[in-house]
Parts: C-alpha cells; sequence; structure tokens
C-alpha cells in the first residue's frame, strides 16, 4: 500500500480548498489550530475628558491581539465590507451623523483557516454632514441617475500614487473613454436611484448589470471587461443605505474635489464594481455627478453619471431619405447643389475666392472633388457648394464619406446651416460643423456647434485624430436628433452636445438646415498658408441622409 503525507491549506471567507500530494512512506496530517486570547483595543481619534467619543471625525483606530493567529479581520457593524488586518491594525471611519454605538467585531483566524472572535460595542461621534450633496442627489425627495454615455469621459483610468508629477492621480491620466464607448455597452442601460429618507439617504440600482474591468476580475476569477448578474455580484441589487464622510484620499488634497465621500452599505456600488462601496465626489450638481473610486493596486477609476437618460436622446435613424452618389461626371447635380461665389469666407478672413469653375469643382469616377488653387497671383480659388433652397430637413443621420486635403492652410469643411439663414442671421439660425479640419495640424479633425449662447470660437466642440485622414476615406457623421448632437467618425462617437436649457439660444436645433460642403484657405482656423502652396482636393465619395419614414 502506498503512503502519502498530505498538505492542507483551507482558504477563509469562500476561497478554494488547495490539496497537494506527494508520494512518501509516511501519513501525516498538518494541525488545525484555533488561536486564542482574542483581544483588541480602540482609540477614538479627538477623544479625550471633554470630547468622550471624539472630535466628530468618526476615526477610531484599532489594534487586535491573538496567540495563534496568522491575519485578523474586521466587521466594523455599519454596513461597510470587512476588511483584513494581517498585523491587527487598522483605522476606520464611522459616518453616520450624531453619537453612535457600533459592534465591531475581530476575527483571529489561524492555521487552517480556523477563527476565533471578539465583539465589542464602540461608541463614537460623526459630526461630518453634506447637506447640499444630499439635496443635489436627491431633488429633496428621489432622484434617478444614468451613465453619462453621451459625455467622453464617462469612464478613466489613473494613478492612485504621487510617483507621477504634475497630479496625475487627479484624474484619469492612462485612459479616458469616448461617448458611448464600445467595450461597455452593456452597462451603459444601468439606472439608479437616490432617496432622501427621514434616517438619511439611500441608493438603489434599479436597471441594468454589473460592469467588471479586467483587473479586478482576474482577482476574482471571472471574465473582465464585460457585464455580469447577479450571480457573480450578489449585492447589485437592493437598496443600500449612504453615509458620508469628509473624503481623505491622495486626490482630494491634490485635486480640489468636493471633499465629501460616500460610502454604501451591504456591498453597494454603481455599476462599476471592483470590490468596493467607497465613492470619492469629484464633483456635484444637479444633473452631474462625478466620482473616484479607488481599485485594485495603484488604479484609480472615474466614473460620470448624469439625470438624463442618454438612451432615450439617442435616436437611431435608419432609412435613406436623400443621397448624392456623384454617379455622373461633369458638375454637380443642380437639382441638388447650388454654390457661394465670391471671396471674404463670410467673416473669417478667409483668403480664398470661391468659383463654380471645373477646375474647383467637378465630378469624375464616382467621386465629387473639391480642390483648393493657387492662382499664381498671391491669391487663391476654391469652391463651396450647398443645397439652401434645394434640400432641407430637420432631424437624422447625415454621413459623408471623404478624403480630406493636405497642405498647410487647408481649411475643408462638411457642415450644415439653418435654413432660416438669410432672415434670422448668424449665430441665430444654428450651424452644425460635421466635420472640420486643418491642414497645419494633420489628421486633426473637430466638430462644433454655433448657437447664439457660444458662436465664433464655441465651447461645443470635440476633436480628435484621424491619422490617414488625407490618405484614406473615412465615413464623418452627425446624428441630430430632438434631445441631443453626436457626432462619429467610422461610426464611434466622440463629441455629443446635450444642453440642459432647450431655449433658443443653446438650441436652435429643432428646424429646417441645408448641407455645405467646402474648402478654405487660411483665415481663423486654416491659419497660416504653405508658401510652396499650389493645390489641394477634398475627395467625397457620397452625401447620404437617413431619417425614420415609419
Amino acid at each position: 500500500m502506498k503512503k502519502y503525507n498530505i498538505y492542507l491549506s483551507i482558504l477563509i471567507f469562500g476561497m478554494p480548498l488547495l490539496l497537494g500530494a506527494c508520494q512518501t512512506d509516511n501519513y501525516e496530517l498538518g494541525k488545525l489550530i484555533t488561536p486564542t486570547n482574542v483581544d483588541f483595543t480602540y482609540e477614538i481619534v479627538g477623544a479625550d475628558a471633554e470630547n468622550p467619543y471624539g472630535d466628530g471625525t468618526g476615526l477610531v483606530s484599532f489594534t487586535a491581539t491573538a496567540d495563534h493567529e496568522i491575519t485578523y479581520t474586521y466587521s466594523f457593524g455599519d454596513g461597510t465590507d470587512r476588511k483584513v488586518a494581517p498585523d491587527g491594525k487598522i483605522s476606520h471611519q464611522f459616518s453616520k451623523t450624531g453619537v453612535n454605538t457600533y459592534l465591531v467585531t475581530v476575527d483571529a483566524v489561524g492555521a487552517g483557516g480556523l477563527a476565533s472572535s471578539k465583539t465589542m460595542p464602540v461608541e463614537v461621534l460623526s459630526t461630518f454632514t453634506d447637506d447640499e450633496a444630499l439635496e443635489l442627489l436627491t431633488g429633496g425627495s428621489s432622484k434617478k441617475w444614468y451613465w453619462a454615455a453621451d459625455q467622453p469621459g464617462n469612464i478613466g483610468l489613473g494613478p492612485n500614487d504621487r510617483k507621477y508629477s504634475g497630479n496625475e492621480h487627479t484624474w484619469s491620466y492612462w485612459f479616458t473613454s469616448t461617448a458611448w464607448h464600445p467595450d461597455k455597452l452593456c452597462m451603459y442601460d444601468a439606472e439608479f436611484v437616490f432617496t432622501k429618507t427621514a434616517d438619511g439617504l439611500t441608493f438603489e440600482q434599479t436597471a441594468g448589470t454589473a460592469y467588471i474591468p479586467a483587473d479586478y476580475a482576474n482577482t476574482i476569477g471571472v471574465e473582465g471587461n464585460t457585464c455580469h448578474g447577479e450571480d457573480v455580484v450578489p449585492s447589485l441589487y437592493g437598496v443600500k443605505n449612504v453615509s458620508f464622510s469628509p473624503s481623505s484620499s491622495i486626490a482630494t488634497v491634490d485635486g480640489g474635489y468636493r471633499g465629501t465621500t460616500m460610502t454604501f452599505s451591504d456591498g453597494g456600488f454603481m455599476c462599476w464594481y471592483v470590490g468596493t462601496s467607497v465613492h470619492e465626489i469629484i464633483q456635484l450638481t444637479d444633473d452631474i455627478l462625478k466620482v473616484r473610486i479607488e481599485g485594485t493596486g495603484a488604479n484609480a477609476w472615474y466614473c460620470t453619471f448624469t439625470t438624463t437618460n442618454p438612451n432615450e436622446g439617442n435616436v437611431e435613424y435608419n432609412d435613406l431619405v436623400w443621397s448624392d452618389e456623384f454617379e455622373t461626371d461633369g458638375a454637380p447635380n443642380s437639382a441638388n447643389w447650388t454654390y457661394d461665389l465670391g471671396a471674404g469666407g463670410w467673416g473669417n478672413n478667409e483668403a480664398q475666392s470661391y468659383t463654380n469653375n471645373p477646375e474647383n469643382v467637378s465630378i469624375s469616377d464616382g467621386i465629387l472633388k473639391i480642390t483648393a488653387k493657387a492662382d499664381g497671383a498671391g491669391g487663391y480659388t476654391s469652391a463651396r457648394i450647398k443645397t439652401e433652397g434645394l434640400y432641407e430637413f430637420t432631424y437624422g443621420r447625415v454621413e459623408v464619406r471623404a478624403k480630406l486635403p493636405a497642405g498647410g492652410g487647408t481649411w475643408p469643411a462638411i457642415w450644415m446651416l439653418g435654413a432660416n439663414f438669410s432672415t434670422a442671421g448668424w449665430p441665430d439660425c444654428g450651424e452644425i460643423d460635421i466635420m472640420e479640419a486643418i491642414g497645419n495640424d494633420p489628421g486633426y479633425v473637430q466638430s462644433a456647434l454655433h448657437t447664439p449662447s457660444s458662436s465664433g470660437d464655441t465651447d461645443y466642440k470635440g476633436s480628435t485624430v484621424v491619422a490617414d485622414a488625407s490618405e484614406a476615406f473615412h465615413i464623418y457623421s452627425v446624428n441630430w436628433s430632438p434631445n441631443e448632437i453626436s457626432f462619429l467618425i467610422d461610426g464611434e462617437i466622440y463629441y455629443t452636445y446635450v444642453p440642459q436649457t432647450k431655449d433658443a439660444a443653446h438650441w436652435p436645433f429643432d428646424a429646417d438646415q441645408f448641407l455645405i460642403l467646402n474648402v478654405a484657405m487660411g483665415g481663423t482656423l486654416g491659419g497660416t498658408i504653405d508658401p510652396s502652396f499650389t493645390q489641394a482636393t477634398m475627395e467625397i465619395d457620397y452625401v447620404r441622409v437617413y431619417q425614420n419614414t415609419d
């Protein structure tokens, strides 16, 4: 008969049982030792004869001792997560306002995972409140929140230490998501409710699942960078109590944050699951909540939420209602396009004169070509075509497949203007810039909106980089709905405009607009023109407009 030594290691709190075996001539079973003489002491920060329950911060320092222990775990009796303290020493901040008694339990864990525990009451004072945060989160009663999916940066990742210069640990230095980030679409239907109660504040996730990033998923042995339900995260749903406490992270100290941290009871969290219920508030307004969550290792995650449901604003338009495929050689179809002629560029200090000459605008081999040229006398010619008076529409998706010109000073644009331009004037008519590029900054592409509230160098704009914009065709598009306007390149959103106030000053986009295609030279955006410039062409494969006809 064979004999074995068996080495047995039982990991606590539901972790796997690991067995190892090797063939020998003896049989032994290691000793399973239960810790004894478990005890702990505590010191309430700021406690003295006049303030027996502390200075109001709610901070308490604990020290546990035992015989035959390997490590310790604490449960603080306030609904927060259990914490491990290998040497028995730990600090905890109790945040319920007033003098409250908590039953604190320490478990001393010994060989084989056997544990002994001790429980004692701890009476401590917390005076920290953030009544404004309570009102903003709940609207005074109950308020629903959503992922700010239509805003760039709704998720970010950065370092959680000071080894970087320049305060990189206070913002998403490593990663900032795009709007409607394609890897995170499964989480964007999550909904959250904060409710003001007689006892304070509660939280509940009422829809959606839990998104688990790869770094934390690896620690719990599940698939990462995707969504999971209650089978993986049992604390996903259900009403949680929320307590406020003063923030103390390195980011709060250095980053000018609000200074308030939210802690959810019973393992609660806001969809983004990295094993913690602590969410540090960066910014909080009536409709925006930005939080920082310390993740695994040296990581910190940044999450942005809003009270405007982005899924309601993201209308999909699927029916092709108008297009020009540029299949006939020669001049652009006069049933679709007319021309702006002359110099000036509408006040942008542009250097070109617009013409309808074939050398500036023509169709060949299924491609519309708009060419800016040096005229040999220190001037430049180009073309600007438009659908004004021929095709105008309200709401829809516009797609333009184009290859952009190259050269310092070129300023190609694909854009729209309010059909009431001739009577209302600019910017009251509203302008939607689907694509603008700058030849002096190759690859830079931006979109912008001009309104009475922000015109000229508008605040309402987004940009990205398309490295081969002058070498390859890309699809530049806008999705214009009654609630928001999103800009995309090759189907990926990089900027979305969602005004909180839908008045004429912020939203002149509830009436017809017409399409414009042009290449300008110089001016306020084009900048300095390369002295050696001769000509450059914007090539357009098609222009398509989609709406819903049902």
